[in-house]
């Protein structure tokens, strides 16, 4: 059995992360980029195909962890019946070669320590050749290439295919390991000081974390959150990872299994927004610079989702040496989504250029030239079928989301011909446009036998992203329709406390749509409450007016965090934990956002 994903913790320099366990093994990086072959992948698989384990010898060992102030370097202590240790992960913002530190730091009596080193390239299909050199050993497999430095004091040898080290460690005394890569052509990278280093990402990271706007209740909340975001963030370029794993299961032992390593448009406005309010410009700009770059190009081959620095091919194929995670398969890389056509997201890059403008942000000289593309190519295009913000395998419908957005950008590009005429365009025909489509979905999306804006046109299925339509400006909270939306959604998807049959309250926690019996997204199983959803509900609670719910259901949401504040795709109430993709920025960026609204709604008074 593997972990439970919540058991795992955060690290990363800004270009790549990785995932330590509670028992202090790290079990995924990717190395150079979030979205390389990983080195470590004993999340997909199993400890052979790679990880790096650091933690006492002793069996009665007891740990506890979390991040040092407002960081992302990860601190274990380490509790024996021989003395307590602490044991540092983080990964230094690099200035060429990424580089993984792990100080060990006696604090009580004489603790041995032991090490476990088992590099596996390619997804844990390659096994490299190491040698010693000097004080290290040195991995490598074709274009790759590891350094481990080790301690002075340690004993490291090889066994099983592995570099073990055994060292032990008094009170007082402080010493590091160091593993870097680099490309296995090149000469190996200059070496760094590790507890400098630790010195400055300390004092880095709390810099940043100073800078959030948000002073509310919840400000804990919001910031672990927004360093989750930096830490999904591909510095080079902006670009914004949805996830920093693959194939982490939507259903334990199931196949909906994706790719989640690369940048979605469909959270482009949100994430703008979140960054936006929480005070950080320049990663908002860096964001919004990234998505014009992406997007450039024809307005019919707009995709769904693109690489860190906008890369367009992203093909889908599995790794059948790899078990997954506790036996849910395929495990797969890339992501098949990227072939699809999706209405929505025209409204999403309409919507993110929009918040920059009102924010201030500096406009880029050629960015109108893209959105009035974008919107000349959308004035026929949003009558057509797709495959929906869910990325449905099955076949296209007219989903009643998809459309709102198409009005949302419409809506947007009028209103910046508004505000700056001199950028020049057809407000005429776009407002034309934006009013045609407000009449079809409210004639053709929404169930007057159902009480409800539905998934899509003449259907009577629910879907929770509906739950926005207020947000996006569509109809305003108090609309009834709007209403008795929310209140069917969280009835009807709401899914409830206890075993799965046994009944329960609802928890106010939503799944996307039913997956039973439906068949709309063309797969077997089912799926945990989808997590972004749920602050959706609880923002739409608050837009209609009951704001006591709101809160009360965004705390709830708060408990759902692990140890070290981290949130999941999903999760299942029935047991208690976390599903999919690990740890996820769209989860991460609900959470702001619904923080940021009951402190707004509430005039400050969290």
């Amino acid at each position: 059995m593997h972990p439970r994903i919540e058991d795992y913790a955060l690290i990363g320099d800004l270009q790549t992360a990785a995932l330590v366990g509670r028992d202090g093994s790290i079990d995924w990086l990717c190395l150079p980029r979030f979205d390389s072959p990983a080195c470590f992948a004993a999340l997909v698989g199993d400890k052979d195909n790679g990880h790096w384990t650091l933690a006492p010898r002793s069996p009665q060992a007891r740990a506890t962890r979390g991040y040092r102030g407002d960081s992302l370097i990860l601190d274990t202590v380490w509790e024996t019946p021989e003395g307590s240790v602490r044991v540092t992960d983080f990964m230094p913002q690099r200035d060429r070669a990424p580089d993984l530190v792990r100080v060990v730091e006696g604090l009580r009596g004489r603790v041995e320590m032991h090490g476990v080193l088992r590099l596996r390239f390619d997804y844990g299909r390659v096994v490299p050749w190491v040698r010693a050199v000097e004080d290290s050993r040195v991995a490598v497999a074709g274009p790759d290439s590891v350094w481990l430095r080790t301690p002075v004091g340690a004993v490291t040898y090889g066994k099983d295919f592995s570099t073990r080290s055994e060292l032990t460690v008094a009170a007082g005394e402080r010493t590091a390991f160091v593993l870097t890569w680099h490309p296995s052509h090149r000469p190996r990278p200059e070496l760094i000081d590790p507890f400098a280093a630790l010195a400055d990402a300390t004092e880095d990271w709390h810099a940043w974390a100073a800078r959030c706007r948000y002073q509310g209740r919840y400000r804990a909340a919001v910031i672990r959150s927004l360093i989750t975001l930096k830490g999904l963030t591909y510095a080079p370029t902006g670009g914004i990872i949805a996830a920093l794993t693959t194939s982490l299961p939507e259903e334990p032992g199931g196949v909906r299994n994706w790719d989640y390593r690369y940048c979605w448009l469909r959270d482009a406005t949100l994430t703008l927004n979140s960054l936006l309010t929480a005070g950080y410009l320049e990663e908002a700009g860096a964001w919004r610079d990234w998505l014009l770059r992406a997007v450039a190009g024809s307005p019919e081959d707009l995709q769904t989702m693109y690489g860190l620095a906008g890369e367009r091919r992203l093909p889908e194929s599995e790794l059948p040496w790899l078990s997954g995670y506790d036996g849910s398969l395929p495990v797969r890389i890339g992501n098949a989504a990227v072939e699809q056509w999706q209405l929505d997201v025209y409204g999403e890059v309409l919507d993110s250029f929009h918040a920059a403008r009102v924010a201030g942000l500096p406009a880029e000289p050629h960015a109108w030239s893209i959105q009035r593309a974008l919107m000349d190519y959308l004035e026929t295009a949003w009558r057509n079928p797709d495959e929906g913000i869910w990325e449905i395998r099955g076949p296209r419908r007219d989903f009643v989301h998809s459309k709102v957005m198409a009005w949302v950008a419409a809506d947007r590009a009028v209103k910046a011909l508004r505000a700056r005429p001199q950028l020049g365009g057809d407000v005429n025909r776009w407002r034309a446009m934006r009013d045609e489509v407000h009449r079809e979905v409210c004639t053709r999306g929404y169930s007057t036998e159902r009480g409800a804006f539905t998934q899509s046109y003449d259907s009577t299925e629910l879907d929770a992203a509906t739950l926005l339509i207020p947000r996006v400006g569509f109809l305003p909270g108090t609309d009834p329709r709007v209403v008795s939306t929310v209140d069917t959604v969280r009835r009807e998807l709401s899914l409830p406390h206890g075993p799965k049959g046994m009944g329960g309250a609802p928890t106010g926690l939503v799944r996307r749509y039913r997956t039973e019996g439906a068949g709309v997204d063309g797969l077997a199983g089912s799926e945990g409450t989808f997590l972004v959803c749920s602050f959706w509900l609880a923002d739409a609670l608050l837009l209609t007016g009951r704001r006591a719910a709101a809160r009360a259901l965004f705390e709830r949401l708060l408990t759902l965090r692990n140890d070290v504040g981290l949130l999941a795709e999903e999760y299942d109430p029935a047991t208690g934990r976390q599903l999919g993709n690990f740890p996820q920025a769209f989860s991460h960026v609900g959470l702001v956002g619904t923080a940021f609204a009951l402190h707004d709604e509430g005039r400050g008074a969290d």
